[in-house]
């Protein structure tokens, strides 16, 4: 039989503070087997007496072996565990809002029409995927703003639209998922929308820019691209569509 294999943790457990990375190290230890001695650094001087001890800047730290693997990350690492990149760029958020339209469009259709597969669905998800996006921004308007300067044309001329365009967007996106006032909905999703496509255009395949898109708010790691660039483009089909008039 093979020796049980044994990690020490030391963490942050602290009346005020439960340190949640040390939580995740001890769940990670555990799932590979590891029977975990298992410390807790129940105040602030113990926690510096500690760092001071080690010649480490943050808590935890896991040893095995005798050996100080190190963090959270760290202990990732060790495993063959990817480590997220906290400035990576990525797409992922701006998906996960599209994801999220979808099913929501898809399920106030199925709760509507008795079926999830209508036009209407599809209405919807461009409508609740600009509503959600505009919550995004609204979270930080300035910050937004700031980074909707570095490429948005008409931003650049007026800097006022940086602070107008998510309260636009969540107008249009509100009243499109409402089929009214198309009169305004529609001419505000081509604004928007056509200001849009025509900067990421210039910006990514005209100048060759590498910017982060603020899409998703000003913190967004998002790429300015092809994904911003469609976001923009379908504010504008939709605005075309909304002005189709309707028969019957």
């Amino acid at each position: 039989m093979s020796p049980s294999k044994t990690a020490v943790l030391y963490r942050m457990v602290m009346p005020k503070h439960l340190c949640p990375y040390g939580l995740k190290a001890l769940h990670l230890l555990k799932a590979k087997g590891y029977a975990v001695e298992d410390h807790w650094l129940e105040t602030r001087a113990a926690t510096d007496a500690f760092k001071a001890e080690h010649g480490v800047s943050t808590t935890p730290q896991t040893f095995i072996d005798g050996q100080r693997i190190g963090g959270y990350d760290d202990l990732r690492r060790h495993f063959g565990a990817r480590t997220r990149d906290p400035n990576a760029l990525t797409y992922t958020p701006v998906l996960a809002v599209f994801a999220v339209a979808a099913l929501l469009a898809l399920a106030v259709s199925q709760a509507t029409f008795g079926t999830p597969l209508t036009v209407r669905a599809g209405e919807w998800f461009v409508a609740f995927s600009m509503s959600l996006l505009a919550m995004l921004k609204l979270r930080d308007v300035e910050t937004f703003s700031t980074m909707f300067l570095n490429y948005d044309l008409l931003a650049r001329r007026w800097v006022p639209y940086g602070y107008v365009y998510p309260f636009a967007e969540l107008a249009a996106g509100v009243l499109m998922a409402a089929g009214i006032l198309t009169w305004l909905a529609a001419p505000l999703g081509l604004l928007i929308g056509g200001v849009g496509a025509v900067s990421v255009f210039k910006a990514v395949y005209v100048d060759k820019r590498e910017l982060k898109c603020a899409c998703v708010g000003g913190d967004s790691h998002v790429p300015l691209g092809f994904v911003s660039l469609t976001e923009n483009l379908m504010m504008i089909a939709m605005s075309l569509w909304m002005l189709v008039p309707r028969h019957g």
